[in-house]
């Protein structure tokens, strides 16, 4: 495990000599919005950085605080652009408009989430609002900017993918009910549970797939830790009934609790290490578990593969990996799901 002080010098030595693209979801508050000032900061400006999220006075005011280099023509630039990412439309035009005027995209942070104990609203799109920001909207987000990514790698730059939830943690995934309607028909917010529990492994195997259609980016799946953030109080509100329980909870858990900036350094840490693969990481940033593809796994999730498909958890491709709580028919199965949701 890295000291915070070797993270920092760590980071404090990037220094890329084009001017890297990073877009970060959830950028307007909490691990999101302190990555994007940690990069900014970082880079001393220079990177062009996009925010995306809901509150554009709040993105605005972030953009502003960054350092800004004195050569106006280095091709830099901070910007905010607005979006709703529980909803998958409004990500797909987002998308679109980045497909259409940026070059590349050299990082990808997904931070956009929201937890809850009891909640299963729906958007207007029909979707569960915690499991559309927690796994679908980043999974829209990486299909549709892939091309951006891409076009880095080609380039010679880096290239990589960071999802911000539960890394690490051998979250399982019920693959009898994915998307969990049947979890939410159950009362007393055992279905809400059971989304919060779950939404990890479903990144889990996200990145998997990603990662072996795309072997030349690194795809990163990260544990964050306890961090004070507005997400922790509302995950943990169980109603009006039982606000003493939440105070309690938080009471207990604060102790353990980190700020936003302490752990936005070991997130950005993660980020910048390592070139391709999928790996599992925990709220340091160390690899909890990897796995490298090649050429020839192009296609081994595909619904028409004839690869052998291993139901056994914590395998990827059949090779043991720690903190992954997934399996080879899990990631076949789930991609299948979420391509057919995501449609309609």
């Amino acid at each position: 495990m890295p000291s915070f002080a070797d993270v920092q010098t760590s980071n404090a030595t990037y220094a890329p000599s084009y001017v890297p693209v990073a877009v970060f979801t959830g950028g307007t508050s909490g691990i999101g919005k302190a990555m994007a000032e940690a990069f900014a900061r970082y880079t001393k400006g220079r990177a062009h950085i996009i925010i995306i999220g809901r509150n554009r006075a709040a993105g605005e005011a972030i953009i502003a605080s960054f350092p800004k280099p004195t050569d106006t023509k280095d091709g830099w630039k901070h910007e905010f652009v607005s979006c709703d990412a529980a909803l998958m439309s409004n990500i797909r035009s987002t998308c679109a408009d980045l497909i259409d005027r940026l070059p590349r995209i050299n990082y990808l942070v997904l931070a956009a989430g929201y937890a809850s104990a009891t909640s299963t609203e729906k958007t207007s799109e029909g979707l569960d609002r915690q499991l559309a920001l927690r796994y679908y909207s980043r999974y829209v987000f990486i299909s549709s900017l892939l091309p951006l990514l891409i076009k880095a790698h080609e380039s010679g730059q880096d290239a990589r993918v960071m999802s911000i939830l539960g890394g690490g943690r051998a979250s399982p995934v019920d693959l009898n009910d994915l998307g969990l309607e049947k979890a939410r028909s159950k009362t007393f917010g055992f279905g809400a549970a059971k989304t919060a529990i779950q939404s990890p492994g479903y990144n889990d195997m996200m990145v998997v797939y990603f990662a072996s259609k795309n072997p030349s980016i690194a795809f990163t799946h990260i544990f964050p830790g306890i961090v004070k953030t507005p997400a922790l109080q509302t995950g943990l509100d169980f109603g009006w009934f039982f606000k003493p329980l939440t105070w309690i909870l938080l009471a207990i858990l604060g102790p353990f609790c980190v700020t936003a900036e302490f752990c936005a350094e070991h997130m950005l840490y993660a980020l910048l290490d390592r070139e391709k693969g999928v790996f599992f990481r925990n709220d340091t940033g160390d690899i909890v578990g990897s796995h490298v593809f090649d050429q020839s796994h192009l296609h081994i999730y595909d619904s028409d593969s004839d690869s052998p498909t291993y139901e056994k958890k914590g395998l990827i491709d059949g090779t043991p990996v720690a903190g992954y709580g997934g399996s080879d028919m899990g990631v076949r199965l789930l991609n299948l799901h979420t391509e057919e949701v995501i449609k309609t």
